[in-house]
């Protein structure tokens, strides 16, 4: 097919998501808004997280603009222009990462920020909508997610898109070098998700934790209550750390996985004997069809969900996640067939199809992975709460038993995944198509991520709508339809954790081998990495503690913030006794003001360090020879340390959350039985590791992998 062709497709459907994601929002906002007390909790909830975005966009854009300015000198008048440079200058080498860092920042805070402005206009309508009935509430929830999905995988094709015709336009590079051009895009995007996502996970878990122990252990308050000065942050977390955070996250994911997939399909579509230049470019351009076909399933599988008022509404998300899944893989089988055929290999695009599916079935076990070792219907959480009955101390100890345990099923799936995909690959009669079978895979685990986006900003949608319900005073059955939804919520979250994870897992294998082949591509060669060597080693001993120490600044930067807020809580119920007889009304304001200072405060530290922790191991090693090789070390280790690491924290603190809803439902003596203080302290352990930790490694993993990318060149 036509290169320009193909890429007018990609071009236009991924203009069609946004028009989809447009309507979308257009049909949530002409809802209801219920009663004026809903509406004023939820302009309070509004303004709280408006605020606290507003500040940490404008602190994550300096920092870019910093990072903007050394890439530009770097490349420009640091390194010398070197012979094998995609580009005939230095100065137009440094133009154009510069300028794919910048696109791809930006783009990653406008991705951001869309899907918390639309949630936190939704989360009225949606409990608005629960007045009316289970499917009403389940409907406005989806579509509100729905318009996050939709523009984070849209805006990313557009992006790496636009990107690419731009280059090709303005200058005569080799079509297949373009994606070593652009690779800071990949770098920009996930820069600002680290920040979104560690930024909104320390506020989130922050506000959480300072609400739960001063009201649920202290004072034995139910959540949401109006009368918790924490309530307002609370809900104003869900949404800056689970819908802004994720939705930067998942928009590096797919920037960066798209043009680390095109560099492994042009190396191997060059060495195709008899490969013409078109047939070359499109073998490029399938990670970007691929994914446009995704937002085309999705779309549909979105539109399908509905249920009756008596039924589940994890029944309705089931369909529709499966319609997505079977409306991919038929056009995804189309793409194979159409790219990948050629006279060399007649039946290669069957075994590249097959890796595809590879990759989409990989997504499928990590939700059930996850699905068993956080929901209480399985043994791991059932045994949390059996723990329980004893005291914190052994709720504690078994979840994180069960954290450690859940790497073991992970670590086989991505295992049998790679290997699968590898040697299929390798089957289909294309030279080295080993490598790019694994691309392929990812693609295929990434096909649906517009409607998993859309099911983990489901999550804070059903719980702000369950806090306004609490909050305003409304009827019971009203109340016990927005908990189902909020149950659904917190397990499509844990879920779509899981399927991050995944993605990130092979995403790393990806990356990692694209690292090597623009590595090859700069005149070093490099097609092994000797850990007998003493530098290689060191760097992969450092690679690993970056994520052991990034972790920990995380999660102590949520104990510190929750302590100011928990002391912010205290104080008020002290100074004004009235609150908790509910004759004075708590200061909201001070808590969301407490959390944004704070979370905003201690988001730069560990931020940096997952920076400049690489760019320093490369610039060092390269003294002694060594520097590419070292950094490649220092990611390969690094990032399988990650994978293990935020596979522990988000299912233990997934498991603990759910162990303390499964007693709050009326298991163990229910709410204030000494088992449910139990589990009201594991799951306080836990929600830093789910929410800001193991959230933010997924980020690291890939912000790990877009820095060696960009910063290659200046470690040989």
């Amino acid at each position: 097919m036509q290169e320009n062709l193909l890429l007018a497709i990609i071009m236009g459907i991924s203009l069609a998501g946004l028009v989809a994601a447009y309507l979308f929002y257009k049909w949530v906002a002409v809802k209801e808004t219920g009663t004026p007390a809903m509406v004023a909790i939820g302009d309070d909830i509004r303004e709280g997280a408006n605020a606290f975005l507003k500040r940490q966009n404008s602190t994550i854009i300096k920092m870019a603009a910093a990072v903007a300015v050394v890439l530009f000198v770097g490349y420009g008048y640091a390194r010398q222009h070197q012979a094998f440079d995609p580009v005939g200058t230095s100065g137009e080498f440094a133009f154009w990462i510069t300028l794919s860092f910048i696109l791809g920042a930006l783009c990653s805070v406008i991705a951001g920020y869309v899907g918390m402005w639309v949630s936190i206009r939704s989360n009225v309508r949606a409990a608005a909508g629960a007045l009316k009935g289970a499917n009403e509430l389940l409907q406005i929830a989806l579509r509100g997610g729905a318009v996050s999905g939709l523009m984070v995988v849209s805006m990313s094709l557009l992006g790496v898109g636009g990107l690419f015709i731009l280059v090709k336009a303005f200058t005569t590079v080799d079509p297949v070098k373009i994606p070593f051009l652009i690779v800071g895009y990949g770098f920009g995007a996930s820069f600002v998700a680290l920040f979104a996502q560690l930024g909104g996970g320390i506020f989130t878990k922050a506000a959480d934790v300072g609400a739960d122990l001063v009201g649920k252990v202290e004072h034995g308050i139910p959540e949401d209550d109006p009368r918790n000065p924490a309530v307002i942050a609370d809900l104003v977390g869900d949404n800056v750390g689970d819908c802004a955070g994720r939705g930067a996250d998942l928009f590096e994911s797919t920037a960066a996985e798209n043009i680390g997939a095109m560099i492994l399909a042009g190396v191997m579509a060059v060495t195709v004997p008899g490969a013409d230049p078109k047939w070359i470019m499109g073998v490029m351009m399938f990670p970007l069809l691929s994914r446009a076909l995704g937002i085309v399933a999705s779309v549909i599988g979105v539109l399908v969900v509905s249920i009756r008022e008596d039924e589940a509404p994890m029944e309705g998300i089931k369909r529709g996640y499966f319609i997505t899944a079977a409306l991919y893989v038929v056009t995804l089988g189309a793409a194979c067939w159409l790219l990948f055929d050629h006279p060399s290999a007649p039946n290669a695009w069957l075994y590249l199809f097959g890796t595809g599916i590879i990759g989409l079935l990989t997504s499928v076990a990590f939700l059930f992975i996850t699905q068993y070792y956080t929901d209480s219907a399985y043994r791991p959480v059932k045994e949390i709460v059996d723990a329980s009955k004893t005291g914190p101390a052994t709720n504690v100890i078994s979840g994180i038993s069960i954290g450690m345990e859940c790497t073991a099923l992970s670590s086989i799936a991505i295992s049998v995944a790679l290997l699968s995909a590898y040697y299929l690959g390798n089957l289909s009669g294309f030279p080295n198509a080993g490598l790019f079978g694994t691309a392929v895979a990812t693609m295929g685990m990434l096909g649906p991520a517009a409607f998993i986006l859309a099911l983990d900003t489901l999550g804070p949608i059903a719980d702000n709508a369950g806090g306004i319900i609490e909050m305003s005073k409304q009827s019971k059955a009203t109340r016990e339809r927005t908990d189902k939804l909020d149950a659904v919520g917190n397990t499509t979250k844990a879920l779509t954790k899981g399927y991050a994870i995944g993605t990130a897992a092979l995403a790393a294998f990806l990356l990692f081998r694209a690292y090597i082949d623009e590595v090859n591509n700069y005149g070093y060669h490099l097609e092994s990495v000797d850990m007998a060597k003493p530098a290689v080693f060191v760097s992969a001993l450092l690679g690993a503690a970056l994520v052991f120490v990034f972790s920990s600044f995380a999660i102590r930067a949520v104990g510190k913030v929750a302590s100011i807020i928990i002391e912010e809580v205290r104080t008020q119920f002290r100074e004004k006794p009235g609150i908790l007889a509910g004759t004075e009304n708590p200061d909201y304001g001070r808590c969301v003001d407490h959390a944004t200072k704070g979370a905003l405060f201690f988001m730069i530290g560990p931020g940096l360090i997952a920076v400049v922790t690489p760019i320093g191991v490369g610039i060092a090693f390269k003294q002694l020879g060594i520097g590419a090789e070292a950094v490649a070390s220092f990611l390969m280790v690094g990032t399988i340390s990650g994978i293990l690491l935020a596979t522990v924290l988000n299912n233990s603190g997934g498991a603990w959350d759910n162990a303390k809803k499964f007693i709050e439902e009326g298991n163990l003596g229910g709410k204030g039985s000494d088992a449910h203080k139990a589990a009201v302290v594991g799951d306080t352990v836990g929600d830093p590791f789910k929410d800001t930790a193991g959230p933010s490694i997924h980020v690291l993993i890939k912000l790990l992998a877009t820095v060696t990318l960009v910063f290659a060149p200046l470690f040989i």
